[in-house]
């Protein structure tokens, strides 16, 4: 791990250190930087971070390897990371091989041995911006003209990239490291998720709730959805702008019609919100990692919540048919609504946790009472 790798940024600035991973090729998108202290192959692995560098404000990143188990898709998903340190050896039994190992064989590129504490004070005070790191030698200036040419996050639509190509049905497994809070549910519901990048654990709790879910792609119809005659909806995490992602918010609008209970998390809140007349916006540098402040407005209590977005619903002039219910307590941006007569309910952050903590789970629990309340056939 001694080859020379530059990271050039938008503004301008340079950062040198080394490459590890996959040398040979390069990292370009929007540098981004998440607190969490554990859990990097679960970050690197959740779609909502296509398009993305990520920088890891933990200083010693890979020092207990990667498993088959904690991928929360069915691949890595960032372009590449930005780490002070990325451990030289592993240790851990549940380890089945070494971060940079997994790195060369997906094709990404990481960059160590750079100030994360600078850059990451960088991206407080400007903003994220687009990236690349490269170990090709190529002169600085030229990195900073490619950065500049990297499509910007605002307006794109990413979820076609990451979404499922067809519907199925998802089928759980026993996983003997899976350590989320037992559940013993007394009835089945079936579950239409949209796939707009969902994380694995989603699909594993809705599941152990006693869902029986099948996915569907970010570009099916509504119709297409209705015809399984879904007793609950629930809309995924994905990347990208929501603003632009029309064919899911031209979905939606369909479905909501019916009433049917429906559950959003992150870019399904953020759809939601869409869809009943509510604005989204870019926020300077996102809320990424674990350990991330919620207030419960509704009942007043503060869970610590597991966060992943660079979007945000504006909760100036919220349109009346929606009431927020969750307020994140860093900056006070709204992370969470309901539909005043609708069963319908989101939130900007993740509670299925993956990495993070499960004060957020009941609300797994609370779209099953949604279901509950409704004349729900049971699947059998």
């Amino acid at each position: 791990m001694n080859n020379d790798a530059v990271l050039a940024l938008e503004n301008g600035m340079i950062f040198r250190g080394q490459a590890f991973g996959d040398v040979d090729t390069e990292a370009k998108g929007e540098v981004v930087f998440n607190t969490s202290i554990t859990g990097y192959q679960e970050v690197m692995s959740d779609p909502s971070y296509t398009g993305q560098i990520m920088t890891f404000t933990y200083p010693h990143i890979g020092n207990y390897g990667v498993n088959p188990e904690d991928f929360e898709s069915d691949s890595l998903k960032v372009e590449g990371i930005i780490v002070k340190e990325c451990s030289r050896t592993y240790s851990n039994y549940r380890a089945t091989g070494s971060l940079q190992d997994l790195m060369k064989e997906q094709s990404r590129i990481g960059i160590q041995g750079l100030d994360t504490r600078q850059l990451v004070r960088i991206l407080r005070s400007e903003g994220v911006m687009r990236g690349i790191i490269s170990a090709q030698g190529k002169d600085p200036q030229v990195l900073i003209e490619e950065a500049r040419s990297i499509p910007s996050m605002e307006g794109l639509d990413l979820t076609l990239g990451v979404t499922c190509h067809a519907s199925y049905i998802f089928k759980p497994q026993t996983e003997e490291f899976v350590q989320d809070p037992l559940i013993a549910p007394k009835k089945t519901f079936h579950i239409a998720a949209i796939d707009y990048g969902i994380k694995r654990n989603i699909l594993r709790r809705l599941a152990q709730y006693g869902c029986h879910v099948t996915v569907f792609p970010a570009h099916a119809k509504a119709e297409e959805i209705l015809a399984i005659k879904p007793e609950g909806i629930f809309l995924s995490n994905g990347p990208g702008d929501p603003a632009a992602t029309v064919h899911a918010i031209n979905t939606i609008t369909e479905l909501v019609k019916h009433g049917i209970p429906t559950f959003g998390i992150c870019l399904g809140h953020q759809l939601l919100s869409l869809v009943f007349g509510a604005k989204t916006y870019k926020l300077r540098f996102g809320h990424r990692g674990a350990n991330h402040p919620v207030k419960n407005l509704l009942t007043g209590e503060i869970e610590i919540t597991s966060q992943n977005h660079g979007f945000a619903v504006d909760q100036n002039g919220l349109p009346a048919a929606l009431e927020a219910t969750h307020i994140n307590l860093n900056d006070n941006t709204l992370s969470g609504i309901r539909h005043r007569e609708l069963p319908i309910f989101s939130v900007q952050y993740h509670p299925e946790a993956a990495p993070g903590p499960h004060d957020s789970d009941y609300l797994f629990k609370q779209f099953i009472e949604m279901m509950s309340a409704g004349q729900s056939a049971t699947v059998a």
